[in-house]
């Protein structure tokens, strides 16, 4: 499994413009047998800070399965406007660092 992070830049006045496009390009992503989950957050500080979090199968999954799939073309149109506003878009693994907090215990 890779987590791929997309952080964009969205200034005010656009913001549900990029959520909308994400919520369309969601059916492309729920379609992949490659992605295992997805979500976006908007930073507090920084609200024209987004962060997309996608988990992939794997690298080639993303890489060969889900960007040559049929439906590949049709998710990336809805998002392709916002594709300047992307400060880092890059492929991460988890370490064997993780658990919850206390609050989530009880």
């Amino acid at each position: 499994m890779i987590i791929e992070y997309i952080r964009y830049t969205i200034p005010a006045g656009e913001e549900q413009p990029f959520l909308s496009a994400y919520r369309d390009a969601a059916a492309e992503l729920r379609g992949s047998d490659h992605c295992l989950d997805y979500e976006i957050s908007r930073c507090i500080e920084d609200p024209t800070s987004f962060v997309v979090r996608i988990r992939w199968d794997s690298l080639d999954g993303h890489l060969q399965g889900f960007r040559k799939a049929a439906s590949f073309p049709s998710f990336f149109a809805k998002v392709k406007p916002f594709y300047e506003r992307i400060q880092e878009m890059r492929h991460y693994a988890s370490t064997d660092i993780a658990g919850a907090g206390g609050a989530a215990g009880g």
